[in-house]
């Protein structure tokens, strides 16, 4: 089965979960600076956060299946899993928001975080199950560092987020840096897919 039904389908979802999120954002009383800031200061900020979330997967997820061979009916349900994750990040994101940061909420979000890792982790597996030994994207991802360290912070988060005794104390600060940092380190360009896309292409010419 080719893969370019699975892509515009994800893609499709990626968009509407982007769009739900943004109609989330509240428009200011006010017209300066500090009413933005008052009404919708907070919301802005963790909008941000879910939205690189986002696009951090849609940019990775477009990678893999550039060099994905063959997609079966385990890749296509491992890709659903994934998509339920990230399609609770409006519902998550907006609960942390609206709490004003309280312990629970920011809990569910670095769950919400852990188990969109998890999932992209199975889909990856899914994949190569049904790829050769020595295949592309098995060589581009190697190690997988990144993928390995991620999960490790969520769980710092959400084990930090649970001391939590009031809104934005230093457990919820310490919670929320940990869901940054993960971010941070996925911002930073990863060309092992794109190199070997490149040498892909070169040995076909």
């Amino acid at each position: 089965m080719r893969t370019s039904r699975l892509e515009a389908f994800s893609d499709g979802v990626l968009a509407i979960i982007i769009t739900i999120m943004v109609l989330g954002l509240r428009v200011p009383e006010g017209n300066d600076l500090r009413s933005l800031w008052d009404s919708a200061g907070g919301t802005v900020l963790t909008y941000v956060l879910s939205f690189i979330y986002v696009g951090i997967y849609w940019n990775n997820h477009h990678h893999m299946f550039q060099l994905t061979q063959r997609v079966s009916g385990g890749v296509l349900w491992a890709n659903l899993h994934l998509l339920f994750w990230l399609s609770l990040f409006p519902f998550s994101t907006a609960w942390m928001d609206r709490s004003n940061f309280s312990r629970t909420p920011v809990m569910v979000f670095g769950i919400d975080l852990l188990g969109a890792a998890i999932a992209f982790f199975i889909l990856q597996r899914t994949i190569l199950r049904r790829e050769v030994d020595d295949a592309p994207l098995a060589r581009a991802l190697g190690r997988d560092l990144k993928g390995k360290i991620s999960p490790v912070f969520y769980i710092c988060g959400i084990v930090a987020a649970s001391f939590s005794r009031q809104s934005l104390d230093a457990a919820i600060w310490v919670a929320l840096a940990c869901y940054v940092a993960v971010a941070v380190i996925w911002l930073v360009p990863d060309r092992r897919i794109e190199r070997m896309l490149t040498e892909e292409h070169r040995s076909e010419s």
